[in-house]
């Protein structure tokens, strides 16, 4: 592969051994009257709206320049310094993915700092611990809310500060119950402005070794309790290079392969506060040259796209599951109608897939564009080269629709542990249902001791892989645990001497010891990686045979009337399911069917004949897997998995702890009844 020659020897101005702070320093300069944010108005009450930059009408974008960023970053670390931060400190961010998050991120790094961070929707109990494990001096907040949730803990606590970013109005009254100093990012910037040093603020900077911590982010905690995991500057630094080689407008690239560069324009909605989002949306993207726009709402995320007109955007796979889900209700609502965005959707997979298509094909997908496929690139603006898909697995089919529709996601995978990214498809060459070749310097193997030969046979096509393409059938690679080394792996957990001893092999070679990253790979013989599961998810039926969910729940991701699906089964005979309908889709269906159907939802998912529909959907997706992987038995369940109840993590990954334990009753009874009929 001529591309991964290329990448490996790539070089340029933002590659480089520095640290976090000071590639910022480095960006900033190359591109200091280049657009470096973008923020709207009406969303929150900045405090720093009308002292480092301007109100921005609401609903509307402002813009500000690498120059003007880096003169709120530089005030902001002098104002930490003269709040008593020193190095190594530790100093959480709790608050939405925002403009000032970045801000704040960027100068307590170049302060000295090392960030903690804390996700916004976090119970009292969860910052207790998130805060308290790494012994946090300080925090940012948000707002009065969050700032309450901290004081509510206090006294297990060893704050010296809060910084709050927006206005202290409501805040007020909150503060006086602190036992800490609370002061907010206006007047900390308006302290840091007429403070600042440039020669203090470079010896600061210059102080950081790469080896030195950089942050402290917490697991999401699925399998027990969340782990602080230790990421240096030089983890972060390494894999911004690694990424950039992929991605970097590189001379070997044929013309309309897409890159990313200083014209590159993103937008920013995943949480900050996750590994994914602080390296893919922020440090690379800063980095780079490339300017983020923060979709501070997350309910006006199709306006926000229009008025931006991004180039690329990092997600997680459930909100490409509903941005399907909005692109097709807005299709079929318009003169586009139902059965022709199927038969558009149909022609662009088929073409996508298609090793060489032929004549007809190619003007089917002419036909295609110009109706359907046109619409839905300008109703996300336009302008998108490429999205970037993490966090979980993306259903094949899935990806190989936005693919056909001219919207390639290329789909990633990574860990907290690793900085995240391990290996990610190459605009150059993407492969559906692979998660991409590793990243240049990442040395991959996998363990196949844990796995039964059999645990993934004919999984290929169920991934929608070269097979069900109708290109030549493949060899089949290694399958087992993946274990990884690199420059972008972690030195192990904050205090968790037995976790980190544990995570870790040692290398035959004698060279630095092997990560277990507890996920289920197969390494294809082009080197390209397949995801399979992860090892703790795999079920192991009472006869033997083993059972990965997530190739079964993904199989419903482009479903009509499936929402969300969660496969059980563990120790038991046969494989079930817990099903959320989808509401929208089924109405849908009844209205074209002249079906009368209950007007409450709650009715709705006890009818019988929503249950008969979303039968007739396990059985055509049953069609794709072993016998023993069919969904033999399901129950409709009236809750939706999300963050707000518990059942999904803050990157939208299932709880699937916590989605048994609520759902209990439904499951034993699918069992008792088969068992009784026995």
């Amino acid at each position: 592969m001529e591309w991964r020659d290329a990448e490996r020897d790539y070089d340029d101005a933002v590659i480089g051994q520095s640290t976090i702070p000071r590639l910022f320093e480095e960006s900033a300069a190359r591109n200091e009257n280049r657009p470096a944010q973008q923020y709207k108005g009406g969303i929150y009450d900045r405090s720093l709206a009308g002292i480092a930059v301007r109100e921005a009408a609401d609903d509307r974008y402002r813009t500000i320049s690498y120059d003007e960023m880096r003169e709120i970053v530089r005030s902001l670390a002098a104002g930490f310094r003269e709040l008593g931060v020193e190095a190594d400190d530790r100093v959480a961010i709790f608050a939405n993915t925002r403009m000032e998050w970045a801000q704040s991120d960027f100068a307590l790094l170049a302060a000295g700092a090392v960030v903690t961070t804390v996700y916004s929707g976090s119970s009292p109990n969860q910052v207790e611990y998130l805060l308290g494990d790494p012994d946090a001096d300080g925090v940012v907040v948000e707002n009065a809310d969050l700032l309450d949730r901290v004081i509510a803990v206090q006294d297990s606590l060893d704050l010296e500060f809060a910084v709050v970013m927006d206005e202290r109005g409501d805040d007020a009254a909150v503060a006086n119950e602190a036992d800490f100093e609370v002061l907010g990012l206006g007047e900390l910037y308006e302290t840091g402005r007429e403070a600042f040093d440039r020669e203090a603020y470079e010896s600061w900077i210059d102080a950081r070794d790469p080896e030195d911590l950089a942050t402290l982010i917490y697991t999401s905690g699925t399998t027990g309790q969340p782990k602080g995991v230790k990421l240096s500057h030089r983890n972060f630094r390494a894999n911004v290079n690694q990424c950039r080689r992929r991605f970097a407008p590189r001379p070997d690239k044929p013309d309309g392969v897409p890159s990313l560069n200083e014209e590159s324009q993103a937008v920013s909605y995943l949480p900050l506060a996750h590994v994914f989002e602080r390296l893919a949306g922020h440090f690379l993207m800063f980095g780079s040259g490339a300017c983020v726009a923060y979709a501070e709402d997350p309910e006006t995320l199709q306006e926000d796209f229009q008025q931006v007109e991004p180039t690329t955007a990092t997600s997680v796979p459930r909100v490409y599951e509903r941005m399907y889900d909005a692109i097709r209700e807005e299709a079929e609502s318009s003169p586009v109608s139902e059965r022709l965005f199927s038969w558009a959707t149909e022609v662009g997979r088929e073409y996508f897939e298609a090793e060489n298509p032929g004549a007809g094909l190619r003007a089917k997908r002419v036909v295609a564009d110009k109706l359907v496929f046109r619409k839905v690139r300008a109703a996300l603006g336009g302008n998108i080269d490429f999205f970037i898909s993490g966090g979980g697995s993306l259903s094949a089919d899935l990806c190989a629709l936005y693919h056909g529709m001219g919207l390639p996601i290329l789909e990633g995978y990574g860990l907290t542990e690793t900085a995240p990214v391990i290996a990610v498809n190459p605009p150059e060459e993407p492969k559906v249902g692979t998660i991409g070749p590793p990243v240049v310097d990442e040395q991959v193997k996998v363990d196949g001791s844990m796995v039964a030969d059999e645990t993934f046979e004919g999984s290929e096509s169920r991934r929608g892989s070269d097979e069900s393409s109708g290109q030549r059938p493949r060899d089949r690679g290694e399958i087992g645990e993946l274990l990884v080394r690199g420059p972008n792996v972690t030195e192990g957990y904050w205090e968790m001497p037995d976790a980190t001893e544990q995570a870790f092999i040692e290398a035959e070679d004698g060279g630095d010891p092997w990560f277990r990253t507890g996920d289920i790979v197969e390494l294809r013989p082009d080197e390209y990686v397949e995801f399979r599961e992860r090892a703790k998810e795999l079920l192991v039926l009472s006869t033997g045979k083993n059972v990965a969910p997530g190739p079964i729940e993904d199989a419903f991701a482009a479903s009509e009337v499936v929402e969300q699906c969660m496969v059980v089964g563990d120790g038991q005979k046969f494989v079930s399911a817990l099903v959320v309908p989808n509401v929208e889709g089924v109405r849908k269906r009844a209205a074209a069917e002249g079906v009368d159907l209950p007007e409450d939802d709650a009715q709705l998912r006890r009818d019988d004949r929503v249950e008969a529909w979303i039968d007739e959907e396990v059985e055509r997706i049953n069609e794709r897997f072993e016998s023993y992987e069919q969904i033999k038995q399901f129950r409709l369940v009236g809750e939706e998995f999300t963050e707000d109840n518990d059942l999904l993590t803050p990157t939208m990954k299932k709880k699937r702890r916590n989605i048994l334990d609520r759902f209990a009753d439904e499951i034993d009874a699918i069992y008792e009844a088969e068992y009784q009929q026995a």
